[in-house]
């Protein structure tokens, strides 16, 4: 055991999503016997508890840091800097893996300045996107151009993140690898086999129609749109019923606004469940609005429980869904075509059958998140030459 290689995974914060899962099920799934792991996280996610857990058990160690924080603090992200520097320092590790944007640049900024032999970074997303202002997407852009320079290998979760990257400089694409976001597709589907009475948990009844949607409730999963298609398909189809399993900055005005169409009393904004897949075996419908993404978890557990998905054409999400065939592809921001095509879903069952069908298929090993461990050890030893 004692020449183990020490990897570092450094996260800005262990909120619910699938940065933070993936990273989660990689620091306690990296083989023991070659990998001393450590995890490196700012503090007061509501995963916090797993991560302690796991040190507990010595599964892995992790380290907070309190000056490591998602919002944009010239004087917090210099400390976080100099907290990560001196960590590196004192634990002298063989690489860092760095996730999610801010832990991306401050992380790497660090681990550089320190002089960690491997930088490897992993974009589930990207912190800048079409969306954004101009100047703050041309800073974000100009810091990952800079600390790319430095990173020996730039993991991407989609092909379009990797040609993205590539559009806007991001590079030498030499560096790129890449390596799906995973789930534990050995859970999926789940049985399910009483639907009418898990439908009932919500306070509907069996004949109700279930349109569900997983997210964090934040301005990139778009709830907003989600509420809009549910006021447009209530009107048509009276026993429709929405769930959108998640949490966030956007609860209140998501709540507000389905008061305001007149459907709350037809949609439920669950929070975070632990059943969110018992909840897919359930439905008849996902939905994801998204504005832009990586390569959504939510969608590859939706896909492979046997849903049709109906889903805005963003980002990664267009790799994974074949129009009219395994599911439906909206362009970003078209409410009304959303909702007619999940109107169409609704009315058809043969057709919900046989994109479900076709989806479950489509959800293939390449997305098994053991096989995402298993890539990032061999992509490990091969950028340590062992």
């Amino acid at each position: 055991m004692t020449n183990r290689r020490k990897v570092v995974h450094v996260i800005t914060r262990l909120d619910f999503g699938g940065a933070q899962q993936n990273t989660l099920w990689t620091v306690r799934h990296l083989n023991p016997e070659k990998y001393d792991v450590v995890l490196a996280s700012g503090q007061g996610g509501a995963l916090d508890w797993e991560a302690r857990e796991n040190s507990e058990k010595g599964i892995y160690r992790v380290a907070f840091f309190s000056s490591l924080v998602r919002e944009i603090s010239p004087i917090r992200d210099l400390l976080a800097f100099f907290s990560l520097w001196r960590f590196f320092i004192a634990e002298k590790p063989d690489i860092v893996h760095t996730h999610s944007s801010k832990a991306g640049i401050i992380g790497r900024l660090a681990a550089w300045a320190a002089g960690v032999k491997i930088i490897v970074h992993t974009y589930h997303g990207f912190g800048f996107h079409d969306f954004q202002n101009p100047l703050v997407k041309k800073n974000y852009v100009l810091l990952e151009r800079l600390c790319s320079h430095f990173t020996h290998a730039l993991i991407f979760v989609s092909r379009f993140n990797w040609d993205y990257a590539l559009k806007n400089g991001i590079g030498p694409e030499s560096r790129f690898h890449l390596i799906r976001s995973g789930v534990d597709l050995s859970r999926l589907p789940v049985k399910i086999e009483d639907r009418d009475h898990k439908k009932k948990e919500l306070g509907f009844d069996s004949e109700a129609l279930l349109v569900v949607s997983i997210g964090n409730l934040k301005p990139q999963k778009n709830p907003l749109d989600f509420v809009s298609m549910a006021a447009r398909v209530s009107e048509e189809i009276p026993q429709a019923r929405f769930m959108f399993i998640g949490d966030g900055p956007l609860r209140s005005k998501s709540e507000n606004f389905a008061r305001e169409l007149g459907v709350f009393e037809k949609i439920r904004f669950s929070g975070w469940r632990k059943d969110a897949a018992e909840w897919l075996a359930v439905a008849d419908v996902f939905v994801l609005t998204s504005l832009w993404e990586g390569l959504p978890r939510a969608l590859v557990e939706a896909m492979k429980s046997g849903l049709p998905c109906a889903a805005y054409a963003a980002d990664g999400i267009s790799e994974m869904i074949r129009d009219g065939e395994n599911g439906f592809l909206i362009p970003v921001k078209d409410v009304e075509f959303l909702s007619k095509r999940v109107i169409e879903l609704l009315r058809n069952p043969e057709l919900r059958r046989r994109m479900g069908f076709q989806a479950g298929k489509s959800i293939t090993e390449e997305f098994d998140i053991n096989r995402m461990v298993q890539e990032q050890e061999t992509l490990y030893t091969e950028l340590l030459g062992d």
